[in-house]
């Protein structure tokens, strides 16, 4: 079968350093960080007091009323939100859009866990239990609850998929709709991730994985450190970005503007630990492999990488290794950021949030930076180019950007300009 051309004809994104795609860029193209001390519950007992939150989020502001939400959960929120943006940015609307072969694929992690939270409380309380746990816990903390929403919001009755591979799951929701694209399921997909599990139960179990920067609770802007020396843990974000994808020929036909064509997809898995990569980055590297394969292009033809960079001794050595044994020799040549040192981890969002970046950077001819790169660890076998402190600008025919998740999910989604 002849594969069908996916294209980008719309964008959206709320984050901790922005509430829409372009505000979000414009702060990792400056170097701002969206880092803070936590403000959504009381941290003061806690060992890690810092998050990347989205700031200031009104529902109001995507057209919605607070009523609308009610039965949401944050992250489903964070979709819907991202999800107007993506649509209205397409030149779609309501209407036009139900008429379209259309569905919906969204990659998540955790679910409603501020839900989950709130119910547990509910049923440990005495003066509660059981009997007083909020009638819709359920169907607000399961993880499909948000590509429902969006497929309820816009009267789709297409396909509407979650996937959830952990901190790949945004990268492989976007592989996945690509596919389904291609190959004629669909011909629109709104598609990307989601999550938000900035909670006292979300941050003291990641917490007690040893997994969060505690180090920088006074100097939040200084926590999230990829690549570097003093680097002690990541930081956990939240937020959404979501691509409106599309048939070439379909994108044409209506003259939909065009921000860049997704190129190719590879996925894999380490088969090696629940939380730990691969040193030598060998399963990653596989990833990377297949979407190169599956993009028809060599390791040369790409000039850009945004790296997961979590900011963790083990995920950077062992990615920075990962990107030797896939890119061979180019990889001392690539230009790399982590927009994590600015956006923290988004978890379930972050391989679409990074996606998002790397169609700006094509669009703009720009490397964002990696912001707190003051003492690279060489010794630690970080020894490649990750743009640290200040952005660049290059000519950018094609980026790649790739998530490593827990349980060894390895996902790469490759970007290059429309011609």
């Amino acid at each position: 079968m002849n594969r069908r051309r996916v294209v980008i004809t719309g964008m959206g994104a709320v984050s901790p350093v922005g509430a829409t795609a372009e505000e979000s860029w414009d702060a990792v193209k400056n170097g701002r960080s969206g880092i803070d001390r936590i403000t959504l519950f009381d941290a003061t007992d806690y060992p890690v007091k810092i998050a990347a939150e989205v700031k200031n989020f009104d529902i109001t502001r995507y057209g919605l009323e607070k009523r609308d939400v009610r039965k949401m959960a944050r992250f489903t929120q964070f979709l819907l939100c991202a999800s107007i943006q993506a649509v209205n940015d397409s030149g779609y609307n309501r209407d036009s859009l139900k008429n379209e072969k259309a569905g919906v694929m969204v990659g998540n992690c955790i679910g409603g866990l501020d839900v989950i939270e709130a119910g547990y409380q509910k049923y440990f309380d005495p003066k509660a239990g059981p009997s007083r746990i909020p009638p819709l816990t359920t169907p607000m903390m399961i993880i499909n609850e948000a590509a429902a929403n969006v497929s309820m919001y816009y009267g789709l009755n297409g396909l509407s998929w979650t996937l959830g591979t952990a901190c790949a799951s945004g990268t492989d929701a976007l592989g996945a709709a690509l596919d389904l694209i291609r190959f004629g399921r669909l011909d629109v997909c709104i598609s990307g991730g989601t999550e938000a599990a900035i909670d006292g139960f979300g941050v003291a179990s990641f917490t007690a994985l040893q997994a969060l920067s505690s180090s920088y609770n006074d100097t939040p802007k200084k926590a999230s450190r990829p690549f570097d020396k003093d680097r002690d843990g990541f930081v956990l974000g939240e937020g959404s970005a979501v691509f409106m994808l599309e048939e070439l020929e379909h994108a044409k036909k209506r003259g939909a503007k065009i921000y860049a064509e997704v190129a190719g997809f590879g996925s894999s898995c380490d088969a090696y630990h629940i939380t730990a990569p691969l040193k030598d980055g060998s399963g990653a590297a596989l990833a990377v492999k297949e979407a190169l394969e599956d993009a028809g292009m060599q390791p040369a033809d790409i000039q850009y990488y945004n790296a997961h960079g979590t900011s963790t001794h083990a995920n950077d050595s062992g990615e920075t290794n990962m990107l030797k044994l896939a890119f061979g020799e180019h990889a001392y040549k690539l230009h790399i950021s982590s927009t994590k040192s600015m956006t923290g981890h988004l978890v379930g969002a972050a391989g679409a949030i990074e996606a998002l970046f790397c169609v700006k950077a094509i669009n703009e001819s720009f490397v964002p930076p990696t912001i707190n790169l003051d003492n690279q660890d060489i010794e630690g076998g970080c020894d490649l180019d990750y743009t640290p402190n200040k952005g660049i600008s290059l000519d950018i025919e094609a980026a790649a950007s790739a998530s490593l998740g827990f349980g060894g999910h390895n996902g790469c989604i490759i970007i290059k300009k429309y011609r």
